[in-house]
């Protein structure tokens, strides 16, 4: 006869103890495990009983936030209005099918994507795979960095190679939290989250929007030539960002631990509420972005508004230093959030393909390297962030396809493996992504 599972208590000390692996990269929390052991035994009701798997998604939210979708989003509203919001909300909806294929890598086999790569494929593929990891790890954080030092330079006119140094000491303090308990650190990275939801929103109510051209561009298809189809394209293509694929496995794998298969389905129902959540978070901040940019920019005739520090001076002229200023906080808020993540990412990368970790430390100063290079050359921030958008597709396929391998064998994944039906959508859903992401470095490598 089976033994029954062992009590949750007995789960929560074993997570007390000091285990090997990605733990020791992404701590979890014993009491955290505690709550929610008992919600599972259905000790809790209500929110105090979903609380406790509340988090992971947030984290992961922040690529979808981060400066690359500041410049795509406003040049979107400025140039076309209203046309591409049905764009957005259709990127969002397919940001939470794969983060959420993602998270369930880890609740159902304790291990993350990386691992699972490094164990299913040959060691040649593994290296390859981690290779251009760590490739897509320093795009990201030349992003987030120029990012937050744009924010820092249009905020305080501080230039941009000492404001790059100092988005990089921040990025160190959040990754600080981590040392208190990976709860601290989620919670750190939600109030920045929560910054810039807090800040967009404020700047929605203060354009005053058309409701019923919102309303209807966001469930009304429809493009205004091939600009707009390019346009499209690159809010699609850059939905999925191949190093949040592989840290949403690693925030899940041992966060909390499923004594059996049926708790295991239960802590992806409680997860997918995580993703839903923190999803639309993002997905309300980025229509927010066209939105105003469409208020504001393109109704004025200011369809010419293509980077952040143009949008930072329009809010200025069209609306007031004020809404400036709220801009100019939610970019350094998204930077030093997105940031951290990026870094995190990189140190679950190299553990789960290769078994090597460096501190994590060490590693935000490696990587903060080649982004203090771009602003000490000179280079464009907003061409820089679109460069860097364009390596991140480079490495969408290397993720994206590996996840969904593994989510379909039931081998790996026993009773949470994808049905055939979710398999074949999650399919074509890969294959548009890819697509779309060859057809954006096309563009970029012959822009004639």
């Amino acid at each position: 006869m089976k033994p029954p599972p062992p009590a949750g208590e007995a789960v929560v000390e074993e997570l007390r103890g000091n285990r090997p692996g990605p733990e020791s990269v992404l701590p979890g929390e014993a009491a955290v495990a505690d709550a929610a052991y008992r919600s599972l035994d259905g000790h809790q009701r209500g929110l105090r009983r979903v609380w406790p798997f509340l988090g992971p998604a947030f984290i992961a939210a922040v690529a979808y936030i981060d400066p690359g979708n500041f410049a795509t989003n406003i040049s979107g509203g400025a140039k076309f209005g209203y046309l591409l919001l049905w764009v957005v909300l259709s990127a969002n909806l397919i940001a939470m099918l794969v983060q959420t294929q993602s998270a369930k890598l880890g609740i159902a086999t304790g291990k993350n994507l990386a691992e699972l790569c490094r164990e299913r494929f040959s060691r040649r593929t593994s290296i390859g795979l981690w290779l251009q990891a760590e490739m897509v790890a320093m795009a990201t954080d030349i992003a987030e960095v120029v990012g937050a030092a744009l924010g820092l330079n249009l905020l305080f006119g501080i230039p941009l190679f000492p404001a790059g140094i100092i988005a990089g000491i921040g990025a160190f303090t959040i990754l600080a939290l981590q040392q208190m308990g990976f709860r601290r650190l989620e919670a750190g990275i939600t109030v920045l989250v929560g910054v810039v939801v807090a800040s967009f929103v404020f700047e929605l109510f203060d354009s005053g929007p058309d409701g019923g051209e919102v309303a209807k561009h966001l469930v009304l298809p429809g493009f205004a030539g091939t600009e707009s189809l390019l346009l499209a394209t690159g809010i699609i293509g850059a939905t999925v960002m191949p190093h949040v694929v592989y840290l949403h496995s690693a925030l899940t794998q041992r966060r909390i631990v499923g004594r059996d298969e049926a708790e295991k389905k239960r802590i992806l129902g409680f997860e997918k509420v995580d993703v839903v959540i923190a999803l639309s978070l993002a997905g309300l901040v980025n229509l927010s972005m066209m939105i105003v940019a469409a208020a504001l920019f393109h109704s004025s005739g200011l369809t010419g508004v293509e980077t952040i520090d143009g949008a930072y001076e329009g809010l200025q002229t069209l609306v007031s230093d004020r809404a400036a200023t709220i801009f100019g906080v939610a970019l350094l808020a998204s930077g030093f959030a997105s940031s951290s993540v990026g870094t995190m990412a990189g140190q679950v990368v190299m553990q789960g393909f290769i078994k090597r970790q460096i501190p994590l430390f060490l590693r935000r100063a490696i990587t903060l390297a080649p982004a203090l290079l771009v602003l000490a050359i000179g280079l464009d921030p907003t061409d820089a962030l679109v460069a860097s958008q364009v390596v991140l597709s480079f490495g969408i396929p290397f993720a994206l396809v590996p996840l969904l391998v593994i989510a379909a064998n039931r081998e790996v994944m026993k009773d949470l493996a994808n049905p055939p039906w979710l398999s074949a959508l999650a399919g074509v859903l890969a294959s548009l992504i890819i697509a779309l992401n060859v057809f954006l470095i096309i563009q970029f490598a012959l822009p004639g």
